[in-house]
């Protein structure tokens, strides 16, 4: 068995938002810093969202008023250190006279505006739905008054990527399909023993603190001989989201409420599909194994179909996808009602700290890894003063303005002008201003190599693999983009034949340029 030489101040089991959120504050701290994922980065809870970065609107209605206050403060940091992944979008908030009152609404709404220090994003305002676009695809006359109010569409999985750039660009070791499969502390260091679980080689890793950012897997990985009895407990609740055929043409978001209580989101998608979610319902079972089941597609098409005047049925799904959600257990009698704020547990047996995560959300992941390394600061050896440095610094491609997404495809065009417009937007959204490296000295569209289809070529799949832990043709066109909506199953295997045969090894370099 392999141990790598040096002893990290840091280790990080769990390659979601919240491990790689970790691990890049802590780099940037002057820490060195290893993660292991068992899988693909992001490829659990973190690449299953409904895409928001998000206040939590319904959240006031149970009192969370730290949490969605943290997440709205938290929605324009974020926009502005990714305009390329994430951007603005509008909400629209039908009001139905038979569940919450127009004046609590309003309230909700007020607070909503006012607690999270809103500056760029627009205000909430009162619409006419007889007049206004988006009453044309509700039911006529059912529904005369509604509410629009603002919060943000994310990439959520290459949120989550390029968080682990940046660590790895500053030096972090970051390790995917590597399980850890024991862990043992001695002598004030932790040993992770871990296996590829590609070639089955295995490994040890050693560290001054430990983090358990396995998400679903949170008591599993305390399972394997941490020697801690955690008080906290995980509650996993399976939310569900379909994919449909464009509903409406314009360019806002939907929420309807329930009469059950709960919220569903009806969002443009990827510019020809609506995105419908989520559901809320305990999971007991193999995270892995997870599914939209048929009730839940059911349930989704029937609430869509409660407000709009076409029907949503099950024949118009084109995908489904599921994740659950590793909620802190609070003794709640609902999934619903479950808090969504993180709650850490660290321990320290025989002086050596494991800092164990439940719950948590995409929104306040940053925020969420500040506050684990405040936890952690005791006991890193170089825990330098840089607090608040990930809210300010951008993530890899998102060194421009948040209005310049439009300013980069077109400077795309005019660089590559053998770029569709919509393959130069595809791009400019991806990989922000890393497009261009992306692109390196391309002359005409041959120079970009084997084309897949839906836009994705060989040039793209080959930086996918190099600087974004790309194994598979899963991890590119359901991960890294959103393409597998578009390729046909013949072309989604195509490409993985493509890469059985082309061993490309990954670098911490970019092609095209070096570090940046």
């Amino acid at each position: 068995m392999r141990l790598l030489e040096r002893i990290f101040d840091l280790a990080i089991i769990g390659g979601g938002v919240n491990g790689c959120g970790i691990a890049r504050d802590a780099v940037g701290r002057g820490n060195t810093v290893f993660l292991c994922e068992m899988n693909d980065l992001a490829s659990g809870t973190s690449s299953w969202s409904t895409k928001l970065v998000h206040g939590g609107l319904r959240y006031l209605e149970y009192y969370e008023f730290r949490l969605v206050r943290e997440a709205l403060i938290e929605r324009e940091i974020l926009w502005g250190i990714a305009p390329h992944i994430i951007r603005p979008l509008r909400f629209v908030l039908p009001h139905h006279a038979g569940l919450r009152p127009a004046w609590l609404l309003r309230l909700g709404l007020f607070l909503y505006d006012h607690i999270g220090g809103r500056h760029l994003l627009p205000a909430t305002r009162s619409l006419d739905l007889r007049r206004d676009e988006v009453g044309k695809p509700l039911i006529p006359n059912r529904y005369g008054r509604a509410f629009e109010y603002s919060d943000c569409f994310v990439d959520d999985a290459r949120l989550v990527v390029l968080n682990a750039r940046d660590a790895a660009d500053k030096g972090a070791e970051i390790r995917t399909r590597t399980r850890a499969t024991d862990i043992k502390q001695s002598d004030g260091v932790w040993t992770v023993s871990m296996v590829d679980t590609l070639t089955g080689a295995r490994s040890q890793v050693q560290a001054r603190a430990l983090v358990n950012a396995g998400g679903p897997w949170v008591e599993d990985v305390l399972g394997r001989g941490a020697g801690v009895n955690a008080k906290a407990k995980v509650r996993l609740v399976q939310g569900s989201h379909i994919v449909v055929k464009k509903l409406y043409d314009h360019d806002r978001a939907y929420m309807f409420q329930n009469a059950d209580g709960r919220i569903i989101f009806v969002i443009p998608y990827q510019d020809d599909f609506t995105l419908i979610g989520t559901t809320d319902r305990d999971y007991d079972g193999d995270p892995s194994k997870v599914k939209a089941t048929p009730e839940e597609i059911e349930y989704l098409c029937k609430a869509a179909s409660e407000y709009l005047a076409k029907p949503v049925t099950s024949e118009d799904v084109v995908w489904t996808y599921s994740g659950v959600r590793p909620l802190y257990d609070d003794g709640a009698s609902e999934a619903k009602a479950a808090t969504r704020d993180y709650v850490f547990e660290l321990d320290t047996p025989g002086g050596s700290p494991l800092l164990s995560i439940y719950g948590g959300k995409i929104t306040t992941y940053r925020r969420l890894a500040e506050e684990a390394l405040e936890r952690l600061a005791p006991y890193l050896r170089s825990a330098k003063a840089r607090e608040g440095w990930t809210g300010k610094w951008p993530l890899p491609g998102g060194d421009m303005d948040v209005s310049a997404v439009d300013g980069l495809i077109a400077e795309l065009q005019r660089g590559y002008p053998f770029l569709s417009h919509e393959h130069a937007r595809r791009l400019a959204r991806a990989y922000g201003t890393r497009a261009i490296k992306l692109l390196g000295d391309a002359k005409s569209a041959a120079d970009l190599g084997q084309a897949f289809g839906a836009t994705l070529t060989e040039r793209e799949v080959r930086y996918l693999m190099i600087n974004e832990w790309a194994v598979t043709a899963e991890d590119i066109v359901w991960r890294r983009s959103k393409l597998g909506l578009r390729l046909s199953a013949d072309e989604i295997a195509a490409l993985d034949d493509w890469i059985s045969t082309h061993i490309v090894s990954q670098s911490p370099l970019l092609e095209a340029g070096g570090r940046s």
